[in-house]
């Protein structure tokens, strides 16, 4: 795994899509649920949205607050 995804989850913003310009950190987590259920976008953009699923499932966003109030 990249250790810049965390880095990238919270400058990336979401460039399609109801919600378009969101920071991919902000985005909610039944919009995730819904790609886990009909597949995320392949390439760097589904690796991203992938990962915040899992933190957002697990319970883990704590790990995002460093990075997105250090930017």
């Amino acid at each position: 795994m990249d250790k810049n995804i965390l880095i990238d989850i919270c400058r990336t913003r979401m460039p399609y899509g109801r919600y378009k310009g969101y920071l991919l950190c902000d985005l909610p987590e039944p919009y995730l649920a819904w790609y886990h259920e009909h597949g995320f976008p392949s390439g760097k953009l589904g690796i991203e949205l992938a990962t915040l699923y899992e933190i957002k499932l697990n319970g883990l966003e704590y790990l995002l607050i460093p990075i997105k109030n250090g930017i």
